[in-house]
């Protein structure tokens, strides 16, 4: 029980860190709708998908 409260305490003092590593990895790994030139309006749902999915990771890195 106290390897639990142990390990979600570093998980919550490193959740910023986690979520700046994984802003780097969306930057290399997911396409960027913006430099496409793509219109949110006519984006299908997997692009939507993954434009919350990157601004969801951003604003906990920026955090």
């Amino acid at each position: 029980m106290h390897n639990r409260k142990v390990f979600f305490y570093i998980f919550e003092k490193n959740k910023p860190t986690m979520f700046k590593i994984l802003a780097k990895i969306n930057k290399l790994l997911l396409p960027s709708f913006t430099k496409q030139g793509l219109d949110i309006s006519k984006a299908k749902k997997w692009q939507m998908a993954i434009i919350g999915y990157r601004a969801y990771v951003t604003k906990r890195a920026v955090k």
